[in-house]
């Protein structure tokens, strides 16, 4: 890409991308969002908005809760100690649902994700990732598989339907592809079990992880999966009917949760960072490998048969064993000194070696930690850079910043920051002495 002096053309190499990371460094925009037809609001929406729901971004095209708290009264840190020490509920109708049906739907999810479709059993759930043909990874949803030729991709950012609706012009499985109307609920927290004891009954004490229950919730069709974005003890419901049917399942929520101080809160980013569970679009996109992003794991080796990028995923891997990988950046964890970051960042802040200024990586996720008692984040660094231990330096804004326009010290740490309740299987990996990354 050469040296530009734009501001859209930072020093930080990216040469291994077609597009570039926006590291513009602006801040904050100081505009107000329109609000129109043309985004869609979630059959909650408006009970976010009665509990308190102030401001909100858009996530697959649907605006998206994400403070209840206001700033003057604590914000984030105050919803997060409702996450840790009790019981949340989350509006995630963004996480569209998108099902694949029929006599061909085993062997046709089996072609569009990295994973072995078909070593999931009935009425269980997984996390995968679908890649481009070249190895980009285009989304890395909650996959429920209700029956043999039903499953449901609870989408993270970017709108899956429409590729997989492509993939199959030319491949012609017998399947229907097609949004439902299922919108999802998290419940989060170490009362969760109890919340949903008391929607749901015993059987709540039952579910596995990711595992997956049908019922009804105050007369309701709901799959519940014990899933969710935080490490936390949590449980996500699956209405059926959303548009009909979401004033009933909130409010019975709501009067489940009064015996467990129960609040309504947005997604909770500083304990999914902790967690190490990536953010689509934040952490990785369509122009990142697994590889790169400590997802090695969803690309295993022993696969049988073709799927979508197989090829590039191999060589990718080959290259990187061999010494070489294809790309000039890795994920990696990071504690760094500062003030307490208490808020989302706005820009892609700026990592610089110890030696001098010149900025070679930049953050993806940055929170302070309030159970570490420190700043963490997720960030992109150089491969020669990327070992545990390695000293680097983090440009903060002067909010954060220890001495206004003097960078803060960082070390490369291992993911996750924090052991999860419910462990992903990266988190299993590592516990049985396993490499995650590859």
């Amino acid at each position: 890409m050469g040296q530009h002096v734009h501001p859209n053309y930072p020093t930080v190499d990216q040469s291994d991308r077609s597009v570039p990371i926006n590291l513009r460094q602006s801040g904050p925009t100081p505009v107000e969002f329109l609000i129109s037809t043309r985004i869609r609001k979630s059959p909650y929406w408006h009970l976010s908005v009665e509990a308190g729901c102030w401001r909100a971004e858009v996530y697959n095209r649907v605006y998206h809760p994400r403070g209840y708290v206001r700033k003057e009264d604590g914000g984030a840190m105050v919803e997060y100690d409702s996450l840790v020490n009790h019981v949340t509920m989350w509006d995630v109708a963004v996480e569209r649902q998108i099902q694949v049906q029929g006599p061909d739907a085993e062997a046709f999810v089996d072609f569009v994700i990295t994973r072995d479709a078909t070593k999931i059993p009935p009425m269980r759930a997984r996390y995968v990732i679908l890649c481009n043909e070249k190895g980009g990874i285009l989304n890395d949803p909650v996959l429920l598989r209700l029956s043999h030729d039903e499953f449901w991709f609870s989408l993270s950012d970017s709108d899956l339907m429409l590729w997989l609706q492509g993939v199959n012009v030319g491949k012609r499985f017998d399947v229907t592809i097609k949004e439902i109307d299922v919108c999802p609920v998290q419940i989060q927290g170490p009362k969760s079990i109890d919340l949903m004891t008391d929607l749901i009954g015993p059987d709540a004490a039952t579910i596995p992880s990711y595992g997956l229950w049908s019922g009804t919730v105050a007369g309701c069709e709901v799959i519940v999966s014990q899933t969710g974005f935080t490490g936390e003890k949590g449980y996500e419901i699956y209405l059926r009917d959303a548009t009909l049917h979401a004033e009933t399942l909130w409010n019975a929520v709501l009067e489940a949760g009064k015996a467990h101080e129960l609040a309504v809160i947005a997604p909770a980013h500083h304990r999914r960072v902790a967690a190490g569970i990536l953010s689509w679009g934040q952490d990785m996109d369509a122009e990142t490998l697994p590889f790169q992003a400590n997802l090695g794991y969803q690309v295993p080796r022993t696969k049988a048969g073709d799927y979508v990028g197989k090829r590039a995923l191999e060589s990718a891997r080959a290259a990187m064993e061999a010494g070489s990988p294809p790309w000039t950046h890795r994920l990696v964890g990071l504690v760094l000194g500062g003030k307490p970051i208490d808020e989302y960042a706005p820009d892609f802040w700026l990592v610089t070696a110890t030696t001098d200024d010149k900025p070679i990586g930049y953050l993806t996720s940055p929170w302070y930690s309030p159970a570490l008692e420190t700043n963490i984040a997720m960030a992109y660094v150089p491969n020669a850079l990327s070992e545990l231990g390695t000293a680097l330096r983090v440009r903060l804004p002067d909010a954060y910043a220890e001495k206004p326009g003097e960078p803060v010290d960082a070390e490369v740490v291992d993911m996750p920051f924090r052991e999860s309740v419910n462990p992903n299987t990266r988190e299993r990996l590592k516990q049985r002495g396993l490499d995650a990354a590859v």
